[in-house]
């Protein structure tokens, strides 16, 4: 009786040969570090934000940074490159990130510029550096802490790590958005990015989010990145902050088109924000 659910022989044979000849989708041959470092990182613009913003505050130029979660240490590259005065740390615990930043991003660099760039596999919490000009700690990925004694003592920690006029450079989102389940969608060259915020816990404030990979032949990378944070409010973050032991903190905002409401590549300090859907910004935390 079993006999009639089985293939012929000949049948099976042909749907192996077929399996065995068909080509990869676009989704099995994608990376998705270099699709990440595409779709969310903008690297240059950040590390504007920050030379320009540090200029303004202290009346000099940084020279030294590090930057806390650097993943693939795309910004640490950047920032050896673009001085010959810079150097830079990029701290992260994942070895398998760090081993493709160093082939990928690492590998491009001249000699005298590798010899500025240090890589750190280690806990952002306990890491041991010398002091810098100024620390990143950007794609919000510091949320990642959800206890505010953790947020507290990391927050300690590098202030530690800063010199006397030095600078911590976070960012932050805000707005009724980040409170809800939603899609986002970005088309770029080549594939679509998807920005899932999958669950939302209303006591614990804690989100479940994803980024998705589409392409242009039907195929999906799912779930390339998760993350569990918790959705830190700015005015929180900067009474941790002061609790921390720094001196002053500012908040810059996302401009808005007034026309259009769209929101614009310009950042201003500003202690208010209308009722914003959704809005992104920068804390920056004078030691």
């Amino acid at each position: 009786m079993t006999t009639a659910t089985r293939k012929p022989p000949a049948r099976k044979a042909r749907l192996e040969k077929k399996a065995l000849n068909k080509e990869p989708t676009m989704a099995e041959l994608a990376d998705r570090h270099a699709l990440y470092q595409e779709s969310v990182q903008n690297s240059e613009f950040e590390l504007d934000f920050i030379d320009e913003t540090f200029k303004e505050l202290t009346g000099r130029t940084a020279s030294s940074m590090r930057e806390d979660f650097c993943g693939t240490a795309i910004s640490s590259v950047e920032w050896v490159e673009r001085r010959d005065s810079n150097t830079a740390i990029g701290v992260d615990y994942d070895a398998e990130v760090l081993d493709w930043g160093k082939k990928h991003n690492v590998s491009r660099l001249k000699p005298d510029q590798l010899a500025r760039l240090q890589l750190i596999e280690d806990d952002v919490r306990t890491v041991e550096t010398d002091k810098v000009d100024c620390i990143q700690a950007y794609n919000f990925s510091y949320w990642f802490f959800q206890e505010r004694a953790v947020m507290v003592e990391y927050f300690r920690r590098t202030r530690e790590a800063l010199v006397d006029d030095g600078i911590l450079f976070l960012d932050v989102f805000g707005g009724s958005e980040c409170y809800q389940t939603q899609k986002e969608k970005r088309k770029l060259d080549g594939f679509k990015y998807i920005w899932e915020q999958a669950e939302f816990n209303a006591i614990t404030n804690e989100l479940k989010c994803h980024i998705h990979f589409h392409f242009p032949d039907k195929s999906k990378l799912k779930k390339a990145f998760s993350y569990t944070w918790r959705v830190w409010g700015a005015r929180e973050l900067r009474e941790i902050l002061q609790e921390a032991g720094f001196s002053e903190t500012i908040i810059y905002r996302q401009e808005f088109d007034e026309e259009t409401d769209e929101a614009l590549d310009e950042y201003i300090a500003t202690e208010e924000a209308e009722d914003y859907a959704c809005w992104l910004g920068y804390i920056v935390a004078r030691r």
